[in-house]
This record gives C-alpha cells, structure tokens and sequence, in this order.
C-alpha cells in the first residue's frame, strides 16, 4: 500500500476515503458473516449467487458497508459514486478525443469487431486482496489511440467513467504497452455491470485502482492528470512490485 495513505483503494471505482458506519457495527457484521464465508467457499453455487448479491447490493449502498462483507471469489464491489447507470450494447457509447487527428465514438458492437487480444494477469487491490491468473480480452489500447491519430503534443491519456465520478490516467508509453486492454471480457465472459462492464480499462502490470470501471472516455492530452485515488494520495504509477 502507498505509505502514509490512509483510505482503503479497491477495485477500480472503491469506496469513498471516508470510513461510513461505526467501526463497532462493522466488526459485529464481520463476526457473523465469517461462518458464512467458510460455507461459501466450499459450495460454487452458493458462492456464485453470493458474488451476484454483492455486485447489485454495492449498486445502492452509500454507506460503504457491503465492502466489508466477506466475499470468498476474492474481488470486492464498491463504487465512488451513490449510483452506477447501466448501458446494454443499445446505449453504450465510447468518446475517443482530445489530441488526436480522428476523434470518434464506439458503440458496443463496434468494439467487439476489433482485433481482439486476450491477457492473463493478476487482479490486486493495495488493501491486499488479490485473484491471480484473471483472464480479459478486448481492444488494445494501443490499437484505439493509432485508429485516433495522436499528436506529437500528446503525452498522456485520460480515462472518464459513465458513473459521473471516476477517473484515470496514463502516459500515453503505458497506453501503449501489450497488456492494456480496453477490456470487454473477463474470464472469458461478457463484463457484467458489477465487474465495470460492459467496458472497463484493464492495466495488468499495475494494481486494480488503475482499471477504471464503467469506461466511458478516452481523452489523449498533453500531460498526465492525476484520477480519482491519486486526489487522495495514491501513487499516479500504481506498478505492480514485479513490474516496477
């Protein structure tokens, strides 16, 4: 975890840096919920649909408290936002622009009629959860930025999200590299809405913060803006230790 930081990074798109609910109310949840989680982990249908109610209940949880519930296939759900909208392959919409010669907009459909490339990488979040060997496919990054046409003054690149709150950034050498996806799958499914769909970032060599769920902007500029964690102090380059 970044030193000196003291609100609790997640899966991109985390709970807010303010702790919600009494620490006491906390513990007592946690408590009860423990024996659950043990039960969980040994039945993958009960686990499947516990993951389902974790994934909707986060959706309308101000307080925060859902990301302390016990969650045995490793990934947490928190939003920074109050609500996330949905978009289905009807509405979905992804705006490419800022310092590039073609600016453009994608529809789900034309997304997923790109070359399509597959990664393997781990899923870690700086509070310590972590899910080795996550499977995304989707579009380079790399691939989108030269169907734009960045200009030489482009340094970087901006990552909005459709939940009106979150943010990202990288420089336009971590764009560009082979394992940054504009992620359209993940273990070789469909994204869901839980899991940042249905198109999320996907930085493999950095921690999770860095995959900006619900994407809906990519903005090319001409340095690099700090997104939503790196406010609150987070590292701007969230390397992994193996790839620092």
């Amino acid at each position: 975890m970044t030193p000196g930081v003291s609100p609790p990074a997640t899966e991109a798109g985390a709970a807010g840096p303010a702790e919600s609910g009494p620490p006491i109310a906390r513990r007592v949840m946690l408590s009860m919920l423990g024996a659950g989680a043990a039960a969980l982990a040994a039945a993958p249908l009960l686990q499947s649909g516990w993951e389902g109610f974790l994934g909707a209940a986060s959706q309308n949880d101000p307080t925060g408290l859902t990301g302390l519930l016990p969650n045995p296939g490793g990934f947490r759900y928190y939003s920074v936002a109050a609500s996330v909208p949905r978009k289905t392959a009807a509405d979905y919409r992804l705006e490419i622009g800022g310092l590039v010669d073609r600016p453009g907009t994608y529809t789900l459909d034309a997304l997923r009629a790109l070359p399509r490339t597959r990664v393997v990488g781990e899923a870690r979040c700086t509070d310590g959860w972590r899910v080795p060997d996550v499977p995304f496919a989707g579009v380079l990054l790399s691939h989108l930025l030269d169907l734009a046409g960045v200009r030489p003054e482009g340094k970087a690149v901006r990552f909005t999200c459709f939940d009106g709150v979150y943010s990202e950034s990288l420089t336009i050498e971590q764009a560009r590299r082979s394992d940054v996806l504009v992620a359209l799958d993940m273990l070789d499914k469909p994204l869901t809405h839980a899991h940042g769909g249905p198109v999320r970032l996907y930085v493999a060599p950095m921690y999770f913060y860095k995959s900006a769920k619900w994407l809906s902007g990519i903005t090319v500029t001409d340095k690099v803006i700090p997104g939503y964690w790196e406010e609150y102090g987070y590292d701007v380059d969230g390397w992994l230790d193996q790839a620092a």
